[in-house]
């Protein structure tokens, strides 16, 4: 598996995800984050990263034994890494190379299913096998690969906040969403600036 050339995150108690991004993708970039000061992982275990898939909507089960050569942890701090770089690089309008992408997408191993429940009541499902990491990863290489190619980049945004890491999809009408989240980043930056218009005007 490649190894992640970004500094590791600092490991600590167990972390609860954050979806705020708008696009599974991103919030998959945001299983990293910064917290007082420091850069903390939410992914510390397989087990985090199965219970992230969980928490996003997608059903996955530990990989079959005998046929992971990586631990899944490894594998989806790899894919991660390696979409931060390529949505950095897309987001600077420079080219990245999506080779560790496409293969997990070569790995996903799904196929639709027509389903017919009452007569006029038919859908079509996406069957996956989840034997491998890349299987398993399969759902957020899939999204990842769409926000690349499909989203408008105007609007895939970092939190202004300098000292976050978290990424968004800026679905607002106006498109002038400038933090992560009000809670996170907004309300501690209005307070500053209040602060700051209350010294002044003294």
């Amino acid at each position: 598996m490649t190894n992640l050339t970004r500094p590791a995150a600092k490991r600590g108690p167990r972390l609860s995800p954050v979806f705020l991004a708008g696009h599974l993708a991103l919030d998959f970039l945001n299983a990293r984050m910064r917290l007082k000061g420091e850069l903390v992982d939410v992914f510390q275990s397989d087990a985090d990263v199965l219970d992230w898939l969980k928490k996003a909507g997608i059903p996955a089960a530990r990989p079959e034994r005998g046929t992971a050569h990586d631990s899944l942890l490894d594998s989806a701090r790899a894919l991660r890494e390696h979409i931060r770089t390529l949505v950095e690089k897309r987001k600077a309008g420079q080219r990245g190379d999506a080779t560790l992408l496409n293969r997990f997408l070569s790995g996903a191993e799904s196929h639709p299913r027509l389903v017919w429940g009452q007569p006029r009541a038919l859908k079509v499902e996406t069957v996956r096998r989840y034997h491998t990491n890349e299987a398993i990863l399969g759902p957020v290489a899939e999204a990842a690969a769409d926000l690349l190619a499909n989203a408008d980049f105007r609007f895939v945004k970092r939190c202004k906040d300098a000292t976050c890491v978290l990424w968004f999809a800026d679905g607002t009408r106006s498109h002038h969403r400038r933090w992560c989240s009000m809670q996170l980043c907004g309300n501690r930056h209005k307070v500053a600036a209040y602060r700051r218009r209350a010294h002044n005007g003294r």
